[in-house]
C-alpha cells in the first residue's frame, strides 16, 4: 500500500450491509470496513479474537452474560471462543474489523457475505 485509505471514500463506495470490505493488510491481519443494520448470528471464533470498532452508529454486542454497547469512537475485543452477537439496533452502523487475513467468520447459513477488497 503506497498511499493512504481514505474510509469515508471507501464507505461511500458500497450499500451493502454485513459486507466486509478489506482497505489494508499488516502483519497478516486484514483491516476491514463495514456498514451493518439489524442483527447478525450469535456464532464465536475458536481461533481469533473479534475487534470491533465503531466509527459512527451505536453498536449492541451482545454476550450470553451482557450486552456490550459501542458508540463512535469505542473498541471492544471479544475473546476467542466467546459467543457473541454484534447488533445495530439503532440505525445503520459503520466500523472497523481487525481479523488474521483469510478469516472465515462463520459457516454458510451466514448473512456476512465474503470480504471484498475495497
Amino acid at each position: 500500500m503506497n498511499e493512504p485509505v481514505n474510509l469515508d471514500a471507501k464507505f461511500a463506495s458500497f450499500s451493502e450491509h454485513w459486507a466486509p470490505r478489506r482497505v489494508a493488510s499488516y502483519n497478516g491481519n486484514d483491516i476491514r470496513i463495514v456498514k451493518v443494520a439489524g442483527e447478525f448470528v450469535w456464532h464465536a471464533h475458536d481461533d481469533t479474537d473479534d475487534f470491533f470498532l465503531v466509527l459512527d452508529g451505536e453498536l449492541d454486542i451482545e454476550l450470553r452474560d451482557r450486552t456490550v454497547t459501542l458508540g463512535p469512537g469505542e473498541l471492544f475485543v471479544v475473546p476467542r471462543g466467546v459467543e457473541h452477537r454484534p447488533v445495530a439496533r439503532r440505525g445503520e452502523v459503520r466500523m472497523i474489523n481487525i481479523e488474521p487475513g483469510g478469516t472465515h467468520n462463520l459457516g454458510d447459513d451466514s448473512p456476512q457475505r465474503p470480504v471484498i477488497d475495497g
